[in-house]
């Protein structure tokens, strides 16, 4: 899958770094710019798929760099880090022609969701690897056919119960966000929705009771994560 290509202008460059590493590990080229200068002089000269920007800034802030931008590409998705509290900002960055905000403190997680929402509109769906097969401890996993195997025992699984199995194990022994797969299976992460997604991870605990070194852990206020 191609690479998504994308600028961040963010001058917390703790912020800016930790959102540039946890991009990369999702197949996303993240380039980091501590200021609006340096962020547009990079967006003339090279090519980028989506512009995160913080609207406070040093030297020029978000929205006037998003003004600069939309000059030269006027089709760019622009995404922008606002602080709480700067409403007229985000009226203003609207009328920029933003296409999202997210207010700090923020998940990576909730991040990801909506820079896959926006290229899922601007050119197609934005998904981690899908595998044909996946090894759960003893169990082979075969999202495609919803099978789950364990010795000469299989179970057929629903759609929903198959595609949070499924990114569990794209997540695998890594921490899935309860919100990031309400939106991604469910839509909207709205109390009955996300009362609904623990009866099937309790399901799914079920069918993956039969070897030991398989868990579903709770990760409290956070998420789940798959062990195996």
């Amino acid at each position: 899958m191609k690479s998504i290509r994308i600028l961040l202008a963010e001058d917390d460059s703790n912020l800016g770094s930790m959102l540039r590493n946890y991009l990369a590990a999702k197949n996303m080229e993240t380039s980091l710019f501590g200021n609006g200068i340096q962020a547009l002089e990079s967006f003339s000269v090279k090519q980028y798929d989506l512009c995160i920007l913080d609207i406070m800034m040093p030297e020029m802030d978000g929205l006037t760099l998003a003004k600069e931008i939309r000059k030269i590409n006027p089709d760019i998705p622009v995404i922008f880090l606002t602080a709480k509290g700067q409403k007229d900002d985000i009226l203003e960055g609207f009328r920029t022609g933003a296409d999202d905000y997210i207010t700090k403190p923020f998940l990576m997680e909730e991040m990801l969701y909506r820079i896959q929402a926006i290229m899922k509109r601007t050119r197609g769906a934005i998904t981690p690897k899908k595998e044909d097969k996946y090894i759960i401890g003893k169990y082979t996993f075969e999202p495609l056919k919803q099978m789950l195997v364990f010795g000469d025992k299989s179970i057929k699984l629903t759609t929903k119960e198959s595609e949070l199995l499924e990114l569990l194990c794209q997540h695998g022994n890594e921490i899935l966000e309860r919100n990031f797969a309400l939106k991604t299976i469910w839509i909207d992460d709205n109390y009955f929705n996300a009362r609904s997604m623990d009866v099937y991870i309790t399901r799914l605990r079920k069918y993956l009771k039969n070897d030991p070194s398989v868990n579903i852990l709770n990760v409290h206020g956070r998420g789940y994560k798959l062990i195996s």
